[in-house]
């Protein structure tokens, strides 16, 4: 029997205010344990909680950013539960009245939807993902586990300003969910409300996964947690399918339980029996007064949006003459965007074309181009989540491409050129000089060249003149192979045609 996936996201997003969401306890991340405390996130008896004013507007900001509708009064519940790193038994946060309501985030399209080491290539359409709700709470403290078994409690991130942002369950693969989360990470970065930061802890996303029947019959679901990677989320979805699946085959049941992610083994494993809404016991916070919001006071806010990644991509299409693919990579990440358009500033004003890497290639496109393709694989080789983690300037990038447009360097030679400098940290025109690097133009070098390689490839040869066009790029390849990708290839082309067509 088939079955399809269905799949839910929590995100977890951290806000970057420099006090807690209900004191006026610091949020700096590092600080020794417990030095971030007082009687308010400490929970101690007698304490009142007061609304820190940014996290609110920070919360309204990522609603209004996500197509949410902003809740007219704004309501906090308890959450009640215990575990070790709640100290009051329970987390103010909100249940029936969120701050934001039916949002909707759109995938763009890609060539592929593939995460790196993922399975699989999903669908190059716009991917539409509805957003329940978006609402904010406090978060919980944090457990340090010891070697001999027992546990430390550290208190700084207790009361640390939360937003959750929760998707209805619209994705269908693993694919979907990692490119979800990079384009809500790209709007995320754009509001500049949080750093975004999984290795800190500022987004944490948990899974919600089941698998529907080809009729339509709705399976159980498992929650994933522990995952603090994109990447983990996408392997994590990838077992749990599988898992299900094979367990549904071999005539078992799924449980609707909470399940842990060990990156290490690759496996999800059993933790406790999946939670309802009424075993939290959600009542009103009564040390919480509830409160109006006035429309223009969401309309100030509307106003105030910085352009986000859709419109930052639409400008791209329109100013840099770029395909919307090569916008919509540019635009995923703010680091990138950024990046790229300091690099245009930065390229030298009339400069044409880049004859190394296309003829008639504008340098907008070949910036594009060397930022999605060469920069993009070492980012991935790396594990890097920020272009800036390569140590390549923009200028450094605008230096390479300038070389290549002198006709100093060949566009292959080009690429080793940028390899050696993430290596070294020397810029391109350094490195071509240190290592006597230089484009072959003489002329008489690429004409004896040619004349070797037509004796060497007489059907090649052949087939060029019957008309056979493909072939002189195989010649033209052969001829640069013979000069260790030193010759100009618009010469070693134009070489070819000549004494080929001549003889």
């Amino acid at each position: 029997m088939a079955r399809v996936p269905v799949i839910g996201l929590e995100v977890h997003l951290q806000l970057k205010t420099a006090s807690k969401i209900f004191c006026g306890c610091s949020t700096r991340f590092g600080a020794p344990p417990n030095s971030q405390v007082c009687p308010v996130c400490l929970g101690l008896p007698g304490v009142l909680p007061v609304l820190n004013r940014q996290v609110f507007l920070y919360g309204v900001r990522v609603s209004l950013a996500l197509g949410c509708r902003i809740q007219s009064q704004i309501v906090f519940h308890r959450k009640n539960y215990f575990y070790p790193d709640l100290p009051k038994g329970y987390q103010i946060s909100q249940y029936d009245l969120p701050l934001g309501m039916n949002g909707l985030v759109e995938i763009p399209p890609h060539p592929t939807l593939s995460p790196p080491g993922g399975e699989g290539k999903g669908e190059g359409a716009v991917k539409r993902v509805r957003i329940t709700r978006a609402h904010l709470e406090e978060d919980a403290g944090k457990l340090l586990h010891r070697p001999d078994g027992g546990s430390l409690v550290d208190l700084n991130r207790a009361g640390v300003p939360l937003l959750e942002i929760v998707t209805e369950p619209d994705l269908e693969s693993p694919e979907q969910a990692y490119e979800y989360l990079k384009t809500l990470k790209g709007i995320l970065e754009s509001l500049d409300v949080s750093d975004c930061d999984m290795e800190k802890g500022s987004l944490r996303c948990d899974a919600n996964v089941s698998l529907r029947t080809d009729a339509g019959e709705l399976g159980t679901r498992s929650e994933i947690k522990n995952l603090n990677s994109f990447r983990a989320v996408a392997r994590a979805l990838t077992y749990e399918i599988k898992r299900q699946g094979e367990l549904l085959d071999e005539g078992g049941k799924v449980l609707q339980e909470t399940r842990l992610w060990d990156d290490v083994k690759g496996v999800t494993q059993g933790m406790r029996s999946k939670e309802f809404a009424h075993d939290y016991r959600y009542f009103p916070e009564p040390d919480l007064v509830p409160f109006a919001v006035a429309p223009e006071e969401i309309e100030k806010a509307r106003a105030a949006l910085p352009e986000l990644p859709r419109q930052r991509a639409e400008r791209f299409v329109r100013e840099y003459a770029l395909p919307l693919p090569d916008a919509a990579g540019l635009t995923a990440a703010k680091s990138t965007a950024d990046y790229y358009e300091a690099a245009v500033r930065k390229s030298v004003p009339g400069t044409g074309t880049v004859p190394g890497t296309g003829s008639g290639t504008p340098v907008s496109k070949s910036l594009a181009n060397w930022i999605l393709g060469d920069m993009a694989r070492e980012m991935n080789e790396r594990s890097a989540d920020r272009i800036e983690e390569l140590k390549f300037g923009p200028e450094r990038l605008v230096e390479l491409l300038e070389l290549i447009d002198s006709g100093k360097i060949s566009g292959k030679m080009a690429k080793d050129v940028f390899v050696e400098s993430l290596k070294s940290g020397q810029p391109p025109g350094a490195i071509v000089q240190s290592k006597g690097l230089s484009q072959v133009t003489d002329k008489e070098a690429i004409r004896a060249a040619a004349r070797e390689v037509i004796q060497e490839q007489p059907k090649a040869v052949a087939d060029f003149k019957q008309g056979k066009q493909a072939t002189l790029m195989f010649l033209v390849g052969q001829l640069m192979r013979k000069t260790k990708g030193a010759a100009s290839p618009a010469i070693a082309q134009e070489t070819l045609k000549e004494l080929i067509e001549k003889g």
